[in-house]
Parts: structure tokens; C-alpha cells; sequence
């Protein structure tokens, strides 16, 4: 697959300032100077390993930004640097701290130093170039160091003591020469957090979000311009390197294109109060649109088929279009990961505890079963293991993909516990190692593309307390002769049509008492309604001329002035949006002639008149389809969801009987 990420021989990129990535660049300086490498005023580079300032004319050397949450130096000598160490949790500016993280090199047969500790790096080294092209740097300078030693060679006393001078060891000369090289490797690099930043993002494999035709679009900002955020989660099964192979088996299928056996969509609420997340089992049956592979070109037709086979058709992007048509939500960003992966991560993390109701062992004589094998009660599961029980199907319930996703459900839910109590978040080393298999592990739309993004998302997710996440799996029904799941109508798409109007799925919402219906303040002659028709879909296609129908409905209730827009869109609902709240009276109006349901009216931040958008809920007629009677409006998922709540710490999973010992 395509997988294109930072790494190539394409042109370097402007390094960007704490600006450009969004940070506070007075963090970064040193409190003298421009607070950005604290030089002030002119002078001539020094020879190597002296002092020296660039000249006046020469452009400042800018800031070396700090990647979020990583703190940590290169090596000394002329190896590669050491990646730094990601100190803290998630929140607050990270700093570079202590000295060489590893010994110098010399001469040949010379002993290395030991590791160069002391004070933060707080400025950018002033760097300059020799006659012979050789680059130079200042050496890391200490606000207690009285300036560069005695030309003899010899120490200067230090400041406040009565040490007298003593002549340079041969030990001391190897960490002055550290420290030399530090700077140097600095500023090649633009800084140690620049380097690990782009170490980090260079790691990153990248692919287009959306390979399907759709015109679905993102939902209107709330009153308070806040808009949810929709993730699509994807789990590969691709044997396309030894690795997978060994973890994943089936080396007859090493070059068969992957699957996304794994599919979660994560629901995060504009306020960032909840987060809903829903799995569909991998074999359900629903159209997959056509997609275009963006690598090779190649047109894959509209089929019906199991789910998971959608990424065989260009990518992860053409499962975000099936998910699209299937649900009408608008995903923002996938993320997707492999079996090698998920081992790295489940590793990183460092053990996340599960819990199984028996014994179980996944295996049976036919070759069944992942492997896991574990007794009954709680076990923290890493690596390998980890892998084991998010894969198990033989084992955990009925056998099926229905129990292997609740299974993925509790492991999800215990591992966001472990994070947000701290847990894993304590030691500097695991936090480094976290970041290296993340970044390593995933595949990521172009739009969720770098550190400072994923760090960005992970401060949204942070937010939501673990009491309001909900995990739900679509509800779903056997397909006549049982060979494969479909949704389960009614239920399903209530589950859907919750995420799309940004409702929690385990009805906690906050009820505001309803205040009365304002009054129309236009007369339905003088009332400018723009209708749109909305009904396309990228599988059974749009409904020809539906806006000027529904047009020409509204001009014999009295809504004369009614016009339309030719622009064809998606959406699943229909609904009729008002740019003010003294638009909401007519928009309420409006909606009761047409039996439209209150909540299909929406104030928008955007509009600049009222608009009607006829979704493929309304594909057909001028009466807008009834729900039946005993129907009630949806607050939370069916309870053929078979919801989980994030909070949820005794959740344990059923084994089956013919895989205990």
C-alpha cells in the first residue's frame, strides 16, 4: 500500500518557530536578547570550541520548538543523537534538560566520557563556519562560568569558592569537547526538540482521508461555534512483514491486501463533554461505494459486501466513504494500525488489566483461536498477549465478531483508566518508548499528519471524563442463512442519527426545560427560503429535482418567496437551518408546515438566510415520512447496542464453554 509519510529527499522545509507550531515562544528563550537564543550584540564566530556571536548583518539563528511533552538532548561525538526523553504528562511546556545523553567519542583508542549532566539548554548556540568549511559552535555556557579558561589551559577559579586552579584533566578536556559537539549537533539539528519532533513525525505513514465521491459535509458550528469531532478507528490485518506475519499467521496470505477487521468510529461531543464510540463486526454486509485508489489510479465499481473488505479498495479512505454512506456521519480523520503495531503500543503502555468470567484458552484442534490463554479473573495483558485478546474470537461468547468487539470495548476503556490515573505516565523512559510505537504503529489521514496535531487531539480526548464514555457495537441482525450480519433496521439508525445530532449515547445529556416556541415575525409571503436538495448518495444516487418539488409544495402553503439552489449535497436529515435567534419563530413555522420534527431545526453561525436541505430521510413526497406512534424520541443507543460505560470496572467477558480448561 501507499503509506507515503515525511521521510524522502524532497527539499528541507523551512524548520518552524514556536509560533508556527502553536506554542509559546517566550517559553523557549532565556530572558535576555529577543527571548529566542538570548544573544545580544554583535561580534565574529570564534574558532572551534570558543565563543563567538554572529555579526551584525547575519540572520538570527532561530529557536529550536520543543515538541510537546519531550524534553532530552542528542549524543555527543559524531554518532547519531539519542532520541530525548519525553518527561511529564500531557499538559504543560516541556524544557530541554540535563547534558550529553551518552559517552563522547575521541581518538581512536581514547576512553569515552562518562554522560555530560548539568543546567537546561536555554538558548540557541551561536554557530559559524572555518576557513576549511568545518562548522563551529559556541559551547553550552553555564550563567555561573566567568568565561572561556586561561589560554594555558588551565582552569579559572570558580566564581564564590576559594578553589584555586588546577591544570585540565585529560577527563575534562573530553567533556569540554562533549559539551563542543552538543552544540554543534545542535545546531545541525535546530535543537534537540526539533530533531525528536521531526524524528516523531517522520515516523508517521499518511493516506488520503476520503477515496469516495460523496459531497457529505462537515456539520455546522454550534451556537458557540463548537463542532463535533468524528474518528474513524481501523485495526489492519495486513501480513506484509515478517513481523505481521509471525504475530498475525496465514503466511499464505503475506501478499494479500489487508482488511480492516478492526472498525470503530470515535464520537467526540463539540463541548468535549462525552465520547461515544461504535464498532460495526467486520463481516456485516453494506454497500461500498466506488473508490479511485489514489497510488495506482485504479477504479474500484460499487459493490456489495463485508465491511472489512473496503480497504482492499484504495485504502482506509474508501472505508471512510463506506462508513459515510452507511451512517451519514462526517468522519474528520481516520487512524489505523497493524498487528506489529498494536504489540509495540500494548508494550509502550505497559500492561492494561482484563478480566475473563473463566478460564479460557483460544485454540481448539482445527487451529481456531488466537492464543489467549488466561485464567479466570483479572490479568494485565501487554505485547503479544494484548494482541491476543483484542484478535480472540473463539473463545468469548458466542464465538463471534459480536464478542470480540465488547472484548475491544473493556480493553479500550481500561487502558483510557490507566492513562488518565497517571499510571503509565510516571516514567520518562515508557512515555519515549509510547511515542516512538505510536507514531510508528499508525497510519493517519494527511490531515492528522503530525505530532502537534495528535498531541492536539489527545488534549480533546483528555477532557471527556471516563464516567461519559459510552462503547456500543451497531446494533445488527443475522441476514437470511446466517453466513453474515446486517444492521438491524430501526435500531441501527437511531444509533446513527444520535452521533449526527451530537447526542450522548448513554442518555446523561443535560434536559433544559424547553422554553417556549417563539412567534413568527415574518409573514410566510415575505419569508426567504432557500431549498437544497441533499438526497445525494454515492451508492443509490440523488433524487432528481427534489428541491424544486419541495419548492413548489412550499409556494401552495403560502411561502411564495421560496427559491432554490442547484447545488447538489449530502445529508442524511433533512433540516432547516436560520442565521439569528430572531429566526427561529419562522424556522419553528416553517418545520410545522411540513411536519417536520422540532429538532430538525438548527441555528447557524454561517447562514445569511434560512435555508431547507431535503435529506434521504425525504426521498420521495411532499409529507415528510411520520415516525410510527410508539416511537419515542431517541435520548440514548437501544439497548440492542449493548452499551458499556467507560467507568465500567467489573465488566468481565463471558467464555465459552467448549474453549475453558
Amino acid at each position: 500500500m501507499r503509506h507515503s509519510s515525511a521521510r524522502g529527499d524532497g527539499p528541507r522545509r523551512r524548520r518552524p518557530d514556536a509560533e508556527d507550531l502553536g506554542w509559546d515562544d517566550s517559553l523557549y528563550g532565556n530572558g535576555t536578547g529577543n527571548g529566542r537564543n538570548g544573544s545580544s550584540g554583535p561580534g565574529a564566530p570564534g574558532p572551534a570550541g570558543q565563543g563567538g556571536t554572529p555579526p551584525p548583518d547575519a540572520p538570527a539563528a532561530p529557536a529550536a520548538p520543543v515538541a510537546p511533552g519531550v524534553t532530552g538532548t542528542p549524543s555527543a561525538g559524531g554518532g547519531a543523537p539519542v532520541p530525548p526523553v519525553i518527561t511529564g504528562g500531557v499538559s504543560g511546556p516541556p524544557v530541554i534538560t540535563g547534558g550529553v545523553a551518552g559517552p563522547a567519542t575521541g581518538a581512536a583508542g581514547q576512553t569515552p566520557a562518562p554522560a555530560v549532566t548539568g543546567t537546561a539548554v536555554t538558548g540557541t548556540p551561536a554557530a559559524g563556519t572555518a576557513a576549511t568549511g568545518t562548522p563551529t559552535a559556541t559551547a553550552l555556557k553555564d550563567p555561573a562560568d566567568p568565561g572561556p579558561s586561561p589560554a594555558d589551559g588551565s582552569e579559572p577559579e570558580a566564581k564564590g569558592t576559594r578553589r584555586a586552579r588546577r591544570p585540565r584533566s585529560r577527563t575534562r578536556r573530553v567533556l569540554r569537547w562533549s559539551a563542543i559537539t552538543l552544540a554543534v549537533l545542535i545546531v545541525g539539528t535546530a535543537g534537540a526538540g526539533y530533531w525528536y519532533y521531526e524524528h516523531l513525525n517522520s515516523n508517521l505513514r499518511k493516506d488520503a482521508l476520503d477515496l469516495g465521491s460523496g459531497g457529505l459535509e462537515k456539520p455546522e458550528p454550534n451556537a458557540f461555534g463548537q463542532t463535533p469531532l468524528n474518528i474513524l478507528l481501523l485495526g489492519s490485518d495486513g501480513r506484509n512483514s515478517e513481523k505481521n506475519i509471525e504475530l498475525g499467521g496465514a503466511r499464505q496470505d503475506a501478499d494479500r491486501k489487508p482488511l480492516a477487521d478492526v472498525q470503530m468510529l470515535l464520537h467526540v461531543s463539540a463541548d468535549r463533554s462525552n465520547m461515544s464510540v461504535i464498532s460495526i463486526p467486520r463481516d456485516t454486509r453494506v454497500p461500498i461505494p466506488e473508490c479511485k485508489d489514489p497510488d495506482d489510479g485504479k477504479v474500484y465499481p460499487q459493490t456489495t459486501a463485508a465491511i472489512n473488505t473496503s480497504l482492499q479498495h484504495g485504502g482506509p479512505g474508501c472505508t471512510v466513504a463506506t462508513w459515510k454512506e452507511l451512517t451519514g456521519i462526517y468522519i474528520d480523520h481516520f487512524m489505523m494500525v497493524d498487528f506489529a503495531g498494536v504489540v509495540d503500543m500494548a508494550d509502550a503502555i505497559g500492561g492494561v488489566p482484563v478480566c475473563v468470567d473463566k478460564n479460557v484458552y483460544s485454540h481448539d484442534k482445527k487451529g481456531h483461536g488466537s492464543g489467549l490463554k488466561l485464567t479466570a479473573g483479572t490479568h494485565s495483558v501487554k505485547g503479544v498477549q494484548a494482541l491476543q485478546w483484542l484478535r480472540t474470537r473463539y473463545g468469548f461468547e458466542d464465538n463471534t465478531d459480536i464478542g470480540r468487539a465488547k472484548a475491544q470495548h473493556m480493553y479500550m476503556n481500561s487502558m483510557v483508566r490507566e492513562l488518565k490515573a497517571g499510571t503509565k505516565l510516571t516514567d520518562p523512559l515508557k512515555l519515549r518508548d509510547l511515542a516512538e510505537a505510536a507514531t510508528k504503529a499508525l497510519t493517519v489521514d494527511e490531515g492528522l499528519g503530525s505530532v502537534k496535531k495528535l498531541y492536539d487531539l489527545g488534549g480533546d480526548l483528555q477532557r471527556v471524563p471516563t464516567e461519559r464514555i459510552t462503547m456500543v457495537t451497531m446494533p445488527w441482525q443475522y441476514a437470511a442463512g446466517g453466513e453474515y450480519v446486517v444492521p438491524k433496521p430501526g435500531d441501527a439508525e437511531q444509533t446513527f442519527s444520535l452521533l449526527r445530532n451530537d447526542t450522548a449515547l448513554d442518555g446523561k445529556d443535560k434536559k433544559k426545560k424547553p422554553a417556549p416556541d417563539p412567534q413568527p415575525t415574518t409573514a410566510k409571503d415575505k419569508l426567504d427560503v432557500v431549498v437544497q436538495n441533499g438526497t445525494n448518495s454515492t451508492v443509490t444516487g440523488p433524487v432528481s429535482g427534489r428541491a424544486n418539488v419541495i419548492a413548489g409544495h412550499l409556494g401552495t402553503l403560502g411561502y411564495t418567496s421560496a427559491t432554490t439552489d442547484s447545488r447538489l449535497t449530502t445529508q442524511a436529515d433533512t433540516t432547516i437551518t436560520y442565521p439569528a435567534k430572531e429566526g427561529r419563530g419562522d424556522a419553528l413555522a416553517l418545520a410545522k408546515a411540513l411536519g417536520l420534527p422540532k429538532d430538525a431545526v438548527k441555528e447557524s453561525r454561517s447562514a445569511t438566510s434560512m435555508r431547507l436541505v431535503i435529506g434521504n430521510d425525504w426521498r420521495k413526497g411532499t409529507s415528510f415520512p411520520k415516525p410510527a406512534e410508539d416511537k419515542k424520541e431517541a435520548d440514548k443507543a437501544p439497548d440492542s447496542a449493548d452499551a458499556l460505560n467507560g467507568e465500567d470496572k467489573k465488566a468481565c467477558m463471558k467464555v465459552n464453554p467448549a474453549y475453558t480448561f
